[in-house]
């Protein structure tokens, strides 16, 4: 197999080039001039350099390439660049879909997000369900929704695509809860937010396995989610309490976390700088709530993930063994 990657150099794009390799596949990474290219330091991989809307870049990265699989996003909660974010996550989806199709590769995979679904309101749902939150939660809730429904225009008109819906991603090097995990694994975190959240889990090596069967498994057209199970915040601090010994984060009241969103997300804005709290996030935090079915993939392609308690033991170990 000889297999495009882009956004190689990211927290999932890295972790799929790894297993692509192993696997003995040809690999080929679409990156940025500007990329840091760190997490591909031990990687034997072709690059080539180009934004993921540049269709040249993206016409010489498919040369020869049987499957395609775009994980390139840009993915922030709070103060964004909605202009990059349309550009990266709709206009860049748009741009491989149209070059895939002209390229006439076998099968691409499309990494997209159980938050395509909007707000369940706590209601656990399948691939069948049926968005019914008409506005959107923010820039990224927007955008990803739309290059779904160009992947499923495209799947419509033949182009042998597949998506998969991860829900929270997790890892040893996961650029978003990661930092949070170290700081509790250091007796640090004395504070947290939304203790009774729900959050959906998938470690960022099952959901590759699950991108690595849809490819070899699925027709095309298919969507798949993929979590391995779900826990509040609460839980997941007690588990890793109870694992380490280090006491769970006490809980900051409700008014004083909106409060503080309240006032720092203009001072952001002013800035140009992102708050640890903002109303989006605080949005995230206590209004919004996705829960997910991931059975399909468990039957469909004979995904087995790691359940989340050892998803959540085994990065704590990783990130205390690394110092």
């Amino acid at each position: 197999m000889k297999a495009l990657v882009t956004g190689a150099n990211g927290f999932t794009g890295s972790h799929l080039v790894y297993a692509l390799q192993q696997r003995g596949a040809q690999v080929v990474g679409l990156v940025r001039k500007s990329s840091n290219l760190s997490r591909l330091a031990n990687s034997q991989l072709q690059l080539v350099y180009g934004d993921i809307t540049d269709r040249d870049a993206l016409q010489t990265a498919m040369q020869g390439v049987n499957t395609v699989f775009h994980t390139a996003a840009y993915v922030e909660l709070g103060l964004v660049n909605a202009d990059k974010m349309q550009r990266v996550n709709v206009e860049g989806t748009r741009a491989v879909m149209e070059v895939a199709q002209a390229s006439g590769v076998s099968k691409i995979i499309y990494c997209s997000t159980i938050g395509i679904f909007g707000d369940t309101k706590g209601e656990v749902v399948d691939e069948t369900f049926q968005r019914r939150q008409t506005d959107f939660s923010s820039a990224y809730d927007r955008t990803k929704y739309q290059a779904q429904q160009i992947v499923d225009e495209f799947a419509s008109q033949d182009l042998p695509v597949v998506s998969v819906l991860p829900s929270g991603i997790f890892g040893a090097d996961d650029p978003h809860f990661g930092p949070v995990l170290q700081q509790f694994l250091k007796g640090r975190l004395k504070l947290w937010a939304g203790g009774d959240r729900i959050t959906g889990i998938v470690h960022v090596d099952d959901l590759v396995d699950a991108m690595l069967l849809a490819a070899e498994k699925s027709p095309p057209g298919e969507h798949y989610i993929i979590s391995a199970g779900e826990l509040s915040t609460r839980e997941m601090f007690e588990l890793l309490s109870q694992q380490t010994g280090i006491p769970i984060p006490a809980e900051a009241p409700k008014s004083i976390v909106k409060l503080a969103g309240n006032l720092l997300d203009p001072i952001g804005r002013l800035l140009q700088w992102q708050p640890p709290l903002s109303r989006e996030r605080i949005h995230y935090i206590y209004d919004r709530c996705v829960r997910v079915d991931a059975t399909k993939a468990r039957q469909k392609l004979g995904w087995k993930p790691r359940s989340v308690k050892e998803t959540l033991s085994e990065i704590a170990k990783a990130l205390q063994e690394s110092g």
